[in-house]
């Protein structure tokens, strides 16, 4: 068997498992769009079926109406903290990567360690003793504890951008002090414009988070007119059963806005994540 032969065998075997991948991982979301259409007498008739019959188009409708949520409001409430949230932590993670990958200062090293560190604590196990702080500063039932924590660098932003500025060549830092440009000039205006396949990660992983996120509103909002959007979701549990097609069809309209997102910034998102793998 020539090396020919062998590289195409090769092609053919990464293709089927990339394929078998792909089925694998799109499964649920087509169980999903699936059960978005059926009443609760489909979604639980055995055999299951992934085909409707009939499809019930209204449930995408009714999820918005019938079940008198104020989804309205809860979608303007999560975007007002997923904007406040991406901002700050393009900000506080550009300083604090800047620093860490740009400039040499005692016991750099050692701080950025610790805090890559904290990356294997659990939220959990922080939550009640934040819950503390927040109640006691009276941010609970506020937007605040939802959105001041990326207003001080999350580590995994930090990770992602340090190791991108580290790539940069220095040379550039020294041509902008000879030129004039203090330490905040040469951040603003040459690092971080050439960060911005990484910054635009971190602007992905934060919307993501913070949109998807449930145990945080959970605890710290009380006023159903500042609940956001994964807690309105779960209004249509209710103590005697559960709407599964009004559910599901209300999910995948929360859905939707990251899928959108993920499409427009694939080249970009995916691109941040191999260089700063890879730099540094």
């Amino acid at each position: 068997m020539n090396m020919k032969t062998r590289r195409r065998i090769a092609d053919v075997l990464t293709y089927l498992a990339l394929g078998l991948s792909s089925v694998v991982f799109l499964t649920p979301i087509a169980w999903l769009l699936s059960t978005s259409l059926k009443d609760n007498q489909q979604v639980f008739r055995m055999p299951p079926s992934l085909i409707p019959s009939p499809a019930l188009w209204e449930n995408y409708r009714d999820a918005l109406t019938v079940s008198g949520l104020p989804f309205g409001r809860f979608f303007f409430n999560s975007t007002i903290i997923v904007c406040f949230a991406a901002t700050g932590a393009v900000i506080s993670s550009s300083i604090v990567s800047y620093s860490f990958a740009r400039i040499r200062w005692k016991g750099r090293d050692s701080l950025f360690f610790i805090i890559i560190m904290t990356m294997v604590i659990p939220a959990e196990v922080i939550i009640v003793p934040q819950f503390v702080i927040y109640n006691t500063i009276g941010w609970v039932d506020t937007y605040l504890p939802l959105i001041a924590p990326s207003f001080f660098g999350l580590p995994f932003h930090i990770f992602i951008l340090r190791q991108y500025m580290r790539g940069i060549p220095l040379e550039m830092d020294e041509a902008a002090e000879i030129d004039g440009c203090n330490r905040w000039s040469i951040l603003w205006r040459i690092i971080f414009p050439q960060s911005k396949a990484a910054v635009l990660t971190i602007v992905i992983y934060s919307i993501q988070g913070h949109w998807n996120a449930f145990m945080e509103p959970l605890i710290y909002l009380n006023t159903m007119e500042k609940f956001t959007l994964t807690l309105g979701l779960s209004f249509f549990k209710g103590q005697f059963g559960t709407q599964w097609g009004l559910l599901m069809a209300a999910s995948v309209m929360v859905v939707l806005p990251i899928l959108l997102l993920f499409v427009v910034a694939q080249k970009q998102f995916i691109q941040g994540i191999v260089v700063s793998g890879v730099k540094g």
